[in-house]
Parts: structure tokens; sequence; C-alpha cells
């Protein structure tokens, strides 16, 4: 047989091909919906809303000056607080946490209110500077229970 008989066979039979053996383009996953509050002057923390969107998540970016105030609305005690204050589905994402211990959360889907990397740790995601050692993630709890070390990156 020919190439070009053997393609135009090819190309009559396709048609009545089967879809598993069609090529197919497979769609890429939906981003995760975020929205993140921040201080309307803060630059990390729009290092941190880029951080996020180049891994798999779409940020919407809320300007305000209430950040203690949403933040400990979320559970968020005032010693753990982070620089910024994000909600991921059901949870609370307090600061510069790591994509990798966000998705730690989300797969596992613990009874808490959510997450916080205290203060503006140099060298976590979206901040300067050279990372100088562990950054510990701390689970907040939706019933007053005392903060416990949800992570370590």
């Amino acid at each position: 047989m020919t190439r070009r008989k053997f393609a135009a066979l090819l190309m009559a039979s396709t048609t009545s091909m089967p879809a598993l053996l069609m090529s197919r383009t497979v769609p890429a996953a939906e981003p995760i919906p975020v929205t993140l509050y921040k201080n309307p002057s803060c630059t990390c923390c729009e290092g941190y809303a880029q951080y996020l969107g180049q891994n798999g998540f779409k940020v919407d970016v809320k300007p305000t000056n209430d950040l203690a105030e949403i933040s400990r609305k979320a559970g968020v005690p005032e010693e753990l607080e982070g620089c910024h204050t994000s909600f991921i589905g059901d949870y609370v994402v307090d600061g510069h946490v790591p994509v990798k211990t966000i998705r730690k959360l989300l797969d596992e889907k613990p009874a808490i209110a959510g997450i916080t990397l205290p203060g503006m740790p140099s060298g976590s995601p979206g901040m300067f500077g050279e990372k100088t050692g562990p950054l510990t993630i701390y689970a907040v709890s939706r019933d007053g229970t005392p903060p416990r070390v949800f992570d370590v990156d």
C-alpha cells in the first residue's frame, strides 16, 4: 500500500474511530480562587499574589486598611498575624505561606480555621532576601483552642 492510499484510508476511517483513539487536548485544571486582603502600599503582598498566580491560583487582590480586623475575625491571633490575609476555599491563609503548605491544607481538609506564617520572614514566598531558617506555619482553630504547628518548610 502506498503512503497516499494509507493516508486516504486513515482520513476516511477517523470519522468512525472511537473517541479514545482520537488525539484530544486535555484541559488544564481550573485555577483555585483566592481573595487576598493587603495594605494598599505593601509591595511584598503583590509579590506573594504573583507567586500564587504562577502556581495555579487566581488571585483577587483587595487593598484595605483593616487587615488586623480581618485576621482577627478569621481566627488568627494577633501574635501570629502575617503580612496579608487570604481566603482560599473555607480557609484563611495568613502571611507568606508556601504553596506546598496551602496544597497540603486543601488536600487534607483539616477541621481548622486556617493557617498562618507570622510576620514577614526573609526569603519566604514574595519576600526579598535569603531564607535564613525553616518557616513554621501554624494551624489556627475554629473553636479557640491554642494554635499548633501545621507544617515546617
